[in-house]
């Protein structure tokens, strides 16, 4: 379980799938990823979209990292299938910036804490994948931030194209309406080790199973 405005981490070996669901739906996550070999080498949204042209990769395609890396592939999307690789990770700062006083939690916060439960640092956060989150982009160029359409049960699900350290923020985020305009929720991850059946979780997927 992630609880809502927190983050966890779990390491992955090359096969091994997680599954991150959303109990309730419209809720966003942040999803951060680093090479455990070496974690100043990490997923960037950047260079994934460089590789792709796209904004976000359609099943079966790579996230890679700053090094031209694949590094999680995209191998299940239950959900409406929107979400977003333009958006930096919320952080103290832009809660200062929506004029909110005291502390409040951030995903940027919440991966320096998940790292360092297990001994590891990044000096940058990277700009994550935030899954379930709806940006429109005007014609203009403007951007709108709009509330999350994922249900209930929706799922996204990515396989470790390398051994690699992830982390997901249940996002904090509560001035801007993304998580649906509600009080953010929590989210679960599902792991599937390798040397499971390589067929079990599509086939989760397809038939629309939810938690």
């Amino acid at each position: 379980m992630i609880p809502a405005r927190e983050a966890r981490l779990v390491r992955l070996a090359t096969g091994d799938r997680v599954r991150v669901v959303g109990l309730e739906g419209r809720q966003v996550g942040d999803v951060f990823c680093f090479a455990a070999e070496d974690p100043s080498e990490h997923l960037s949204a950047a260079h994934t979209r460089t590789q792709l042209g796209r904004l976000f990769p359609a099943l079966g395609e790579s996230f890679v990292t700053d090094r031209r890396r694949p590094i999680l592939t995209l191998v299940g999307d239950t959900s409406p299938g929107v979400h977003d690789m333009l958006i930096a990770a919320c952080d103290p700062a832009r809660y200062r910036a929506h004029g909110v006083g005291g502390r409040h939690a951030s995903c940027a916060e919440n991966l320096h804490r998940a790292l360092g439960e297990v001994g590891l640092r990044t000096a940058v956060v990277p700009q994550p994948v935030n899954v379930f989150m709806r940006i429109s982009i005007e014609e203009n160029g403007g951007l709108n931030w709009l509330p999350a359409l994922s249900r209930p049960g929706d799922s996204v699900t990515f396989e470790a194209a390398m051994d690699c350290v992830l982390v997901v923020s249940a996002c904090p985020q509560d001035v801007v309406g993304i998580n649906g305009g509600n009080e953010p929720t929590a989210l679960a991850l599902d792991l599937f080790p390798a040397q499971e059946s390589a067929e079990r979780v599509p086939a989760l997927h397809d038939t629309g199973e939810k938690q």
